[in-house]
């Protein structure tokens, strides 16, 4: 086993590490769930072998028939650069990830076979499995990976996964030789020469600029699915994988429609590695969020991808239908860009985040279920979450802040597209009578979801939705180290980045929470956003669909769903 297994057994039977979390480590570090989850005392989950990511059949599992789904349908055009889970779950059957993880919050290998960490952590070596077809005909390589990886660190791709940790220790900057407005050098970030290798056809070494655990868990964010190489975007265009469907058509706003694929392009019988698919066909059709629930009750679909709180009481008298739901870290955040006016004044910024109450606009807005979230993008259920003292709302404080900043009357505009339902609206709209207490007008721009998704990482100040990561580390890198794409509050802080960076080079889960302490305060003290609540997620599926996953990310795999 490797050394950190050992180190996080002995962490276990001392108290400082709970079985979950060791499973979760062990597994990461190449340890088969099974294994894991026995040497932990845990009963596994019913998976269909150790090393493998799908549930085991189902023996009473039917084989044909469609699954309906109500859900956003969004462009497809770049996996690399999604930004919005919907448009990755009309991907997520035809192209795949090298792991998966689950809802047990385990990572299991999917097109990997399994992976090895050296003992610093900075040297992994993913072992691809063999026999993986592409749509095409041909065979999976680790050169197929590799060259995904190099895209997804060439700043001409703008790929978010540039952010996540694994990437970040594989990248550097380097001077374009162009300058700013200002005169200052244009830098860019782009791979560091020899972090990959691929000793073998099934082999792919990374080698990384410091000790990162969560890998696997970053090759599952849903920007990772792996192309073919022939890839030219738009996606929807040349839809090759290696999943057990086929896109078969689409139409933005209407529907996505996904077949099982049978034949290559080449002509030969398809072979899934994956094992038995039960579905024919999967489509998703467009509705609202506040929609969604609606169009199962009317017979319309089989299953909704998400309803809100407020609608909890309908779904329950809906019918021959099961709600399912789980504890999550998706959240919405009010979020300000620190480089733009009044904003970048850190005291305007403190001022508004001082005048809220933040439990009390959860309430207001997700009164059923969730947590009240405490401005610094870390969960109660991300195993490495430090509690800070809860927040408290300071109406003269703000006041105070205002008058020093020379802005005692403040007007500002909040744009809002309600991408996950009119809950985030809600949100907004409690916040304005609040700020007004101190001083502080705020218009709610409420527009077009379609609209919001194009503007979300431009507008000085937004609220966007952000879904469940199983590390709070994870989210933090991809959301306010410096410089990553999806820094869309332009925060840059040396002192967070090296605090974050020592805290996920930290096995010990106690040790990781201390420093958790200093990340999420400094977070919390620059007031680069405000964030109320963390919320459940409700879905809908109709009895007849057997295996409809509850995942936290809302990500779909319906590869062991049957129609019964």
């Amino acid at each position: 086993t490797h050394p950190k297994v050992e180190e996080a057994f002995e962490l276990m039977r001392g108290g400082r590490m709970d079985r979950r979390e060791f499973v979760r480590v062990a597994a990461l570090l190449g340890m088969g769930a099974t294994t894991a989850y026995a040497m932990a005392g845990l009963k596994s989950p019913a998976h269909a072998a150790s090393m493998m990511p799908f549930v085991a059949d189902d023996p009473a599992a039917k084989k044909g028939g469609v699954l309906r789904v109500s859900m956003q349908v969004q462009k497809m055009e770049d996996p690399a650069t999604y930004s919005w889970v919907q448009m990755s779950n009309q991907t997520r059957h035809t192209t795949e990830y090298i792991a998966m993880t689950g809802v047990d919050n385990i990572t299991r290998p999917m097109l990997a076979e399994k992976w090895e960490a050296s003992p610093d952590l900075k040297t992994w070596t993913i072992t691809i499995r063999q026999g993986v077809m592409w749509h095409t005909g041909e065979e999976l390589t680790a050169e197929h990976v590799k060259w995904n990886f190099e895209r997804w660190m060439d700043p001409k791709t703008a790929s978010s996964n540039i952010g996540l940790s694994t990437f970040a220790s594989m990248v550097e900057e380097v001077d374009k030789g162009e300058k700013d407005k200002d005169g200052k050098p244009v830098k860019t970030k782009q791979m560091i020469a020899g972090s990959l290798e691929t000793p073998d056809k099934y082999t792919l070494v990374l080698k990384l600029s410091k000790p990162v655990l969560s890998v696997p868990e970053d090759l599952y964010n849903y920007p990772t699915t792996i192309l073919h190489p022939s890839f030219k975007p738009p996606f929807a265009n040349n839809a090759i994988g290696t999943g057990p469907f086929m896109l078969a058509e689409l139409k933005v706003g209407e529907k996505c429609v996904l077949k099982r694929i049978t034949k290559t392009t080449d002509g030969k019988d398809f072979k899934y590695w994956g094992g038995e698919v039960y579905l024919d066909e999967i489509q998703y059709f467009n509705y609202e969020t506040e929609n969604q629930l609606t169009a199962v009750a009317a017979g319309d679909v089989d299953a909704c991808y998400e309803f809100d709180s407020s609608q909890l009481e309908f779904a329950k008298t809906v019918a021959d239908s099961e709600i399912v739901t789980a504890r999550t870290a998706q959240t919405s955040v009010v979020r300000m860009q620190v480089d733009q006016k009044p904003f970048d004044n850190k005291d305007v910024r403190k001022a508004f985040a001082m005048a809220i109450d933040n439990e009390a606009v959860k309430n207001l807005t997700y009164p059923v279920g969730g947590d009240v979230a405490q401005n610094h993008h870390v969960a109660p259920i991300h195993p490495e979450y430090f509690e800070l003292p809860a927040l408290k709302r300071d109406v003269e404080g703000a006041k105070a802040l205002l008058k020093a900043a020379g802005v005692e009357n403040l007007e500002m505009t909040v744009d809002v597209g309600n991408t996950e339902g009119p809950w985030q609206q809600a949100m907004c709209e409690a916040m304005r009578d609040q700020v007004k207490d101190a001083g502080i007008k705020l218009n709610v721009n409420v527009m077009p979801a379609s609209k919001y998704w194009e503007i979300w990482d431009k507008t000085a100040f937004g609220a966007t939705s952000w879904t469940h990561r199983p590390l709070g580390t994870m989210v933090l890198s991809l959301a306010y180290r410096s410089g990553v794409p999806w820094n869309e509050s332009h925060y840059k802080n040396p002192d967070f980045d090296a605090a974050l960076n020592d805290a996920e080079a930290t096995l010990d889960v106690a040790a990781r929470k201390a420093k958790m302490e200093k990340v999420q305060k400094i977070l919390q003290d620059d007031a680069v956003f405000v964030q109320v609540v963390w919320r459940p997620i409700f879905a809908l599926s109709k009895k007849t669909i057997h295996g409809f996953p509850g995942h936290p990310t809302q990500y779909h795999q319906f590869n062991k769903v049957w129609v019964g």
